[in-house]
């Protein structure tokens, strides 16, 4: 492998990366500043060479789905002509390589290495845990009872269950009845 120093910061990369429909896939607008190209001038240049992105390659998001990003992300600004008309494309692995052979600037070519280098970072790490789950099966079934507490502690920072978060927001207090901001007694009158 190449010691070459990256353009863009991996992490930066994988920040762009998100999962929809079971794809790991990154935007049209991500790429577009990855490149440092106009959104349009990418979607163009996809749209000229139609038939070297297929489904696998390339797909439009639904309204459901854009406007699920849209509104997790908090991007929505109240400006005029700030937003998208149409839902932004999403590029598989795939679909971003053969960017590669559609976008000929030297700085696509190099992001392109870049972005490869990242898939494949995030594919490791997923099949190190799957292998470390296999080999965590393994031994638990060889070591059966002597270790179960150890296995589920081990499985438990695995995959860690989300803490009860406390409710947000003002409690009255027992008793108590509130007014337009004033606070009386229960049989009392305001």
């Amino acid at each position: 492998m190449s010691t070459s120093k990256s353009i863009v910061p991996l992490e930066r990369i994988e920040q762009t990366i998100l999962l929809i429909r079971g794809e790991k896939v990154i935007l049209d607008s991500d790429l577009a500043t990855l490149y440092q190209v106009q959104v349009k001038a990418l979607n163009a240049a996809v749209s000229r060479n139609a038939s070297r992105f297929p489904s696998d390659f390339m797909f439009r998001l639904t309204d459901e789905e854009w406007h699920s990003l849209r509104f997790k992300n908090s991007t929505l600004k109240n400006r005029r002509g700030t937003h998208r008309k149409y839902a932004p494309n999403a590029f598989t692995e795939l679909g971003v390589a053969m960017l590669s052979s559609v976008l000929r600037s030297e700085r696509a070519i190099q992001v392109n290495i870049d972005i490869m280098r990242t898939f494949v970072q995030l594919r490791r790490l997923l099949e190190t845990n799957v292998e470390l789950a296999r080999k965590l099966d393994d031994l638990e079934k060889k070591f059966d009872g002597q270790f179960r507490v150890v296995f589920a502690a081990i499985r438990k920072l695995m995959y860690p269950t989300p803490r009860a978060r406390k409710p947000v927001g003002f409690r009255a207090r027992e008793g108590l009845r509130y007014h337009f901001g004033a606070s009386y007694e229960l049989g009392c009158r305001p």
